[in-house]
């Protein structure tokens, strides 16, 4: 057994089952152990940085890492972009890059690279392996890292003789540590907080989003008068009927600033306090004020359910209907805005369906649109890093094992980082609905150029504009092999949606705003 071929039976002994991959030169040999031994999927992107995406997308909805395969130093630095948002979401990813021969890297051929150092900003985990008979041991360490909450990035770099050399040994899979427990000074701090102070917030982020978390926050707050945010940016949402009507903090600065002025005292559930996405000329990078008390609940890697059921107990906070978010809207009609596009979406999305939003400025007022939907999860872009969107639906889409719908909600400048998971989509026939925002132009550029003061002239307005030529859609679409179609009013998209949830595989709407 050679190194390539311990590598995949460790893989799939300790639960990875898919490889979303790139493969090179370097990483022949682990491509020849996966044609050879049964068990894994292997999804392949056309880019890196779709591979990486796909995987961020994939743990969110699996709650399981699986591995990339890429391609040398070069190859994961073209997937760093979505690695960043994947860290940000605390998504467990296992990285395999190849890398040159352990004897041929003193050599400095033209693919050798710090593939350490640029692994190390995105990865919670980085090993380098050595010996063909220590793969094996090296890659159960990295899923066990991998799958150690909140989740992480764990990189392991293959050099290519330590894949082809024989004396590979599987190893069995290692334990993964459960989440830790709530600290109960924590909670009783908690507690006192809200049981003596005003103007309480309490900021769900990570695993504190999902229903039954935002559930037990809502009896905390009814019992004690406090409020209850989602922080900005989240991995994974559990949204829609018969959930928690929630709110996030918003993005914009001053509008950030103004909805949290009135809190003294934040408490957080596996989220960080509220700072602002920039820095703005005489504009305060803290958005809660300078004088509120930040109090931790649960840390990342604590088990925010169990916090807050020990916060409720705690409290001797009753059991409390939550609101109803009433029937679900109508579609919307005639030119689209984003209100219109929210109220169809939640008309129309299935239950148990999936939201990849990277619709960056034109969807930031989505969720209260949005509350009366069948329940869903919505994900988010994390790190600020666009480009994550596409590769996102498509991971999730795996994720839930195709037999959910993921509708995309794609920013069009945004869309062209990663277009090629279109192709992806269409090999392996995902039930994804991509709806393109085209605009033409990067809006929220516009808008932070003039958040520092300025206003876009004849120069800057060419860097902002996508024009000349337009982009278009419906053939960037056909050529990767996904049906397309354009609408131009709310009503042609809802019929669009309608026809494409009724077929299996994907399709592009191209949504002119």
């Amino acid at each position: 057994m050679n190194g390539a071929e311990s590598l995949v039976h460790t893989l799939l002994a300790s639960g990875v089952d898919t490889c979303f991959a790139n493969p090179g030169t370097s990483e022949m040999h682990f491509v020849a152990a996966l044609d050879r031994i049964p068990g894994m999927r292997c999804v392949l992107g056309l880019q890196e940085n779709v591979v990486t995406g796909m995987a961020d997308g994939y743990y969110r909805l699996s709650g399981k890492p699986a591995a990339t395969l890429l391609h040398c130093g070069p190859g994961l630095a073209n997937g760093l972009g979505n690695l960043h948002n994947a860290r940000r979401a605390r998504s467990g990813i296992v990285n395999v890059v190849g890398d040159q021969a352990t004897y041929h890297r003193p050599l400095d051929a033209q693919l050798t690279a710090d593939t350490e150092g640029w692994a190390r900003p995105v990865s919670g985990w980085v090993r380098t392996a050595t010996d063909a008979a220590r793969v094996g041991a090296d890659a159960a360490v990295a899923v066990q890292a991998a799958r150690t909450a909140p989740g992480q990035i764990a990189t392991l770099i293959l050099p290519a003789d330590t894949a082809w050399n024989e004396g590979g040994v599987v190893a069995e899979a290692l334990p993964v540590p459960a989440p830790v427990a709530p600290d109960p000074h924590a909670v009783r701090n908690a507690a006192k907080v809200l049981r003596e102070k005003k103007n309480v917030l309490i900021l769900l982020g990570g695993a504190g989003l999902r229903a039954d978390a935002q559930a037990l926050a809502w009896r905390a707050a009814q019992a004690t008068g406090a409020k209850v945010l989602a922080e900005m940016s989240n991995a994974r949402v559990e949204r829609g009927s018969g959930r928690l009507m929630l709110e996030r903090v918003p993005y914009a600065a001053d509008v950030a600033i103004a909805a949290l002025a009135k809190y003294e005292h934040i408490i957080l559930v596996n989220a960080k306090a509220p700072v602002g996405f920039f820095a703005y000329p005489g504009k305060p990078s803290l958005h809660y004020p300078e004088t509120a008390s930040i109090h931790v609940l649960t840390r990342y890697e604590q088990d925010a359910e169990a916090g807050l059921r020990a916060l409720v107990d705690e409290l001797g906070a009753p059991e409390v209907a939550l609101p109803d978010a009433g029937p679900r809207p109508g579609i919307g009609r005639g030119a689209p805005t984003p209100e219109g596009l929210a109220q169809t979406v939640a008309a129309l999305l299935p239950e148990g369906g999936i939201v990849a939003d990277e619709s960056v400025s034109f969807g930031r007022g989505f969720f209260q649109h949005s509350h009366a939907a069948a329940p869903h999860d919505w994900l988010q872009i994390t790190g600020g890093a666009i480009g994550c969107g596409m590769p996102l639906a498509t991971g999730a889409a795996v994720g839930a094992g195709g037999q959910r719908r993921v509708v995309n909600l794609q920013a069009d400048g945004s869309a062209m980082y990663t277009l090629q998971s279109l192709w992806t989509q269409a090999r392996e026939k995902l039930p994804v609905t991509t709806i393109i925002l085209a605009n033409r132009k990067y809006q929220i550029l516009i808008g932070e150029y003039q958040n520092v003061g300025a206003n876009p002239g004849p120069t800057a307005m060419s860097m902002l504009d996508l024009g000349n030529p337009d982009l278009n859609w419906l053939q960037l679409a056909n050529g990767m092999g996904v049906e397309a179609a354009r609408a131009t009013s709310l009503e042609q998209c809802a019929d669009l949606m309608q026809q494409s949830f009724a077929q299996n595989g994907p399709f592009v709407i191209e949504l002119m705003i």
